[in-house]
């Protein structure tokens, strides 16, 4: 292979690489440009030292009326269908709330019967070993919280379902 053939080889390999190689980015106070000659006329700064990644605002939804009464929920409200579809839409997620409130004071309550006002009955194992109570009691404590949290998360999700009275 001659000199000409190896360059050629060469150059057709390292063009598809710097079509892959990021333009230079310039810093405008908050905004981001890859325009050089914008970037010059408001006196941008050149971003050096790696890749950048901007993300933009979400995009936002076409008039779509909120599916929940406020609450300060950073979610997009659910889609809302028509009539009929929309009321057995809710009436399902209304019954799996229920079924799933139900499931959680269960376990709030079988904690708050086993955590006994911080004084759990101890086991045969912890009867010699007063650090394993401790630990024991102090997860059942944790455990009584999470349970706790989740069946307020539980009942806030009711109360924001249409028609709700809780």
């Amino acid at each position: 292979m001659n000199k000409t053939h190896s360059l050629l080889l060469l150059a057709a390999l390292l063009l598809p690489a710097a079509a892959w190689s990021q333009d230079r980015i310039y810093r405008c106070g908050n905004e981001y440009t890859n325009n050089a000659t914008q970037a010059k006329e408001r006196g941008c700064k050149l971003v050096e030292g790696g890749n950048v990644t901007v993300l933009g605002p979400a995009p936002t939804r076409a008039a779509a009326p909120a599916a929940s009464g406020g609450g300060g929920s950073n979610a997009a409200p659910a889609p809302r269908f028509g009539g009929d579809e929309q009321r057995a839409r809710d009436a399902d997620a209304r019954a799996i709330l229920d079924a799933e409130l139900r499931k959680a004071e269960a376990r709030q309550a079988s904690l708050v019967k086993e955590y006994n006002n911080g004084a759990p009955e101890k086991t045969a194992q912890e009867q010699g070993n007063p650090q394993k109570y401790a630990e024991r009691t102090a997860e059942l404590k944790s455990a009584l919280a999470r349970a706790d949290s989740d069946v307020a998360g539980i009942k806030r999700e009711l109360s924001r379902l249409p028609g709700a009275s809780n």
